[in-house]
């Protein structure tokens, strides 16, 4: 018999929740949507970095072998398709909402064998920059998003630049894509930035950054840039795991950094090395949104971004105009440092500037908490609930 008053039971599927932007929000969605709705959490990898409220069960959908073969992944989806249909249909879910890529596929392919859930999917990054090459993996990507993203019920998307991205470049028509930027937990943060540090000590000048370590972040791009700084009184932290770890150590050692930057790996709390930090980097060559942004914002940190086509713009440089890309110069934006994408001058030139200028760090610095608030928990979170609720 259904209950009249039962809570609406609600599915989140996505591929992990190993260390990760999208993973770090559905950790924060977890702790708020399971005071209205029942919720299981659906992962494809035995991978949890991140705290799971008691409430919330946990089903595997399969534990997937990360470095699988493409090709492999792509037969397996109509597969994992028919699987969450029937974890579905057993579980009486009412809705589904899936993160990142490869867990929205399973999602639409679900629908497609006839699962009747409300199916939300969320795009997180810019696919046309994420699927940019010539390749097969691309090309597959490419066309899976154009034929299986306008099955979904709803689309969205993190931040209005890939949100254009999905209209512009795959088809999506406009009404089917919100946009609904990331939430944070602004006084976890606080909280958790007071810890110490003890392994690395703050008595230089110190640029900090965090992301997965691989070649869309450019990690390249900013030890190069940090090399040219005016002044050895400097450090460089960077915080993160990932399959470029080995070319970036070779890269500090040909540069003779080894006192200078320090990779620290992956710290489920990098707030307490940004609270400790002077200015925070961001090198990315492409994005959805930024997490870290907001979350050294919050922290405090005046940040140089690059202005990749989705996300920092709107985080530092909500006047300006979103569509337009800087493709020489530097914009001092109202919240924080932009310049142009894989541009080693123009960041060499922001490092130092905010390294010479400490006024101009203080006037960010002074700023950033009033802009991280914008995206706190409590502000955003209704904005999700309308959209599980079909309003």
């Amino acid at each position: 018999m259904y209950l009249k008053n039962r809570k609406k039971k609600l599915s989140i599927l996505i591929y992990s929740l190993a260390g990760g932007g999208a993973e770090r929000v559905v950790s924060i969605l977890l702790k708020e949507l399971q005071k209205k709705y029942t919720i299981t959490l659906v992962l494809m990898r035995d991978k949890i970095d991140y705290d799971i409220p008691n409430e919330v069960e946990v089903f595997f959908l399969e534990n997937s072998n990360p470095y699988e073969n493409g090709i492999k992944k792509l037969l397996k989806l109509p597969f994992l398709g028919l699987k969450y249909k029937i974890f579905c249909i057993e579980n009486e879910i009412d809705v589904s909402l899936a993160f990142m890529n490869r867990p929205s596929y399973v999602a639409i392919f679900s629908k497609l064998f006839g699962n009747s859930v409300r199916n939300i999917i969320s795009e997180r990054t810019t696919p046309s920059m994420m699927y940019r090459h010539d390749n097969l993996l691309s090309k597959i990507s490419k066309l899976l998003i154009k034929k299986l993203y306008p099955k979904a019920d709803l689309i969205i998307a993190n931040a209005k630049g890939n949100r254009r991205d999905l209209i512009d470049n795959f088809g999506i028509e406009e009404e089917h894509v919100v946009t609904i930027p990331n939430l944070f937990d602004l006084k976890k943060i606080e909280s958790l930035s007071k810890e110490a540090v003890s392994s690395i000590t703050f008595d230089k000048f110190t640029f900090v950054t965090v992301g997965r370590l691989d070649r869309g972040k450019n990690h390249k791009l900013m030890i190069d840039a940090f090399s040219e700084l005016e002044d050895n009184f400097t450090q460089l932290i960077i915080l993160g795991e990932g399959v470029e770890r080995e070319r970036l150590e070779e890269q500090i050692r040909e540069e003779n950094l080894e006192k200078r930057v320090f990779l620290v790996g992956f710290d489920n709390n990098p707030y307490k090395y940004f609270s400790k930090s002077d200015v925070f980097l961001f090198s990315s060559s492409y994005e959805g949104f930024p997490n870290v942004l907001v979350e050294a914002l919050a922290c405090g940190l005046p940040v140089i971004s690059t202005d990749c086509k989705s996300g920092p713009k709107e985080i530092l440089a909500p006047k300006s105009d979103s569509s337009f890309q800087l493709q020489e110069g530097i914009e001092w934006g109202e919240y924080g440092v932009l310049f142009p994408v894989n541009k080693k001058e123009e960041l060499v030139n922001a490092m130092n500037s905010l390294y010479r200028d400490k006024k101009r760090r203080e006037d960010y610095a002074n700023k950033t908490i009033q802009r991280a608030k914008y995206f706190d928990k409590d502000t955003v979170m209704n904005r999700f609930i309308e959209k599980i609720e079909g309003v």
